[in-house]
């Protein structure tokens, strides 16, 4: 795929991640994928977090509206619109809704995202 047009991709609903559930209302829309990278939406609500979790790729994560806290190894920060921060292959980390936000994020390699997400469509 080449062009993905947002208003066609389905949302997923994220209950799991490594199979550790997520707090709260955690939606995810898989925009595009290459060989070697995948790039994701993710709307989290107030107080949704994500479980400390490690996987085999790595993640920058962009903010693109609200402000979110991320814990990666024993470090703590807090991201802000234009915010970018990572999370790097093999190292604990997680992120915690401050307020409504959309985050983008890109993975690589490209993973299969059915390995490590538990999810459902939105209805």
């Amino acid at each position: 795929m080449i062009i993905s047009k947002n208003a066609d991709v389905a949302s997923l609903v994220v209950t799991s991640i490594e199979d550790k559930p997520v707090s709260g209302s955690l939606v995810l829309k898989p925009l595009i994928r290459a060989d070697q990278m995948t790039l994701l939406e993710l709307h989290y609500q107030p107080g949704t977090s994500a479980p400390i979790h490690v996987h085999a790729h790595e993640s920058l994560v962009y903010v693109v509206k609200g402000r979110v806290k991320t814990t990666v190894g024993n470090e703590v920060y807090v991201l802000g619109v234009g915010d970018v921060g990572c999370h790097p292959q093999g190292v604990p980390h997680t992120v915690e809704a401050i307020e409504e936000s959309i985050v983008i994020e890109i993975k690589s390699p490209a993973p299969d995202l059915a390995q490590f997400l538990g999810t459902h469509e939105k209805s």
